[in-house]
């Protein structure tokens, strides 16, 4: 529980040992298999007609939450070293720290109005990938990445961090 978590890194050795402990995994290109594996429970919703189809109920993941905790700085740690090396491109906003639907709203502008005093027409097309990462196939991922100049064990984590996902039900 995060609460307990809390409570935890309020001391000062325990939080350097789990700062060892990220720094290690990362270091390492390793994400250990204890983080990997997730319970799915499942919540019905309240207030349906009818509790006989799969819309009727919520399915929720449970993850260790010390490796939780570590995904979030090894996340943000990642996303630094990209963006600081120039791996995304400067028109990608969605996700990334310190970028806003207000960016993304200014950006989208700034191009429309640059069409119109062109005398250009301008359209948009957008579509939603939310989902899109699951279907990913992850060794195809791991090459673009390599491929793209990154340093070995940012590709080693990543590849490590993708496979034996493992999810339990309940």
């Amino acid at each position: 529980m995060w609460r307990l978590l809390k409570s935890i890194l309020s001391d000062e050795v325990c939080t350097t040992r789990v700062i060892k402990i990220a720094n290690t995994c990362f270091d390492l290109g390793y994400w250990p298999n204890h983080f990997k594996l997730s319970s799915t429970v499942i919540i019905s919703k309240p207030n349906k007609p009818s509790y006989d189809l799969p819309k009727s109920f919520h399915p929720i993941v449970l993850l260790n939450t010390l490796g939780k905790l570590i995904e979030k700085v090894i996340g943000e740690r990642l996303q630094f070293h990209v963006v600081s090396n120039d791996f995304i491109h400067p028109s990608q906003l969605g996700g990334l720290k310190f970028k806003s639907t207000t960016d993304i709203s200014i950006v989208l502008m700034y191009i429309i109005q640059l069409g119109w005093t062109r005398n250009h027409s301008t359209s948009t097309l957008t579509f939603n990938i939310v989902q899109f990462f699951s279907s990913l196939n992850h060794c195809f991922l791991t090459r673009v990445i390599h491929k793209a100049g990154l340093d070995s064990w940012v590709v080693n984590f990543f590849s490590n961090y993708l496979i034996n996902k493992k999810t339990s039900y309940k």
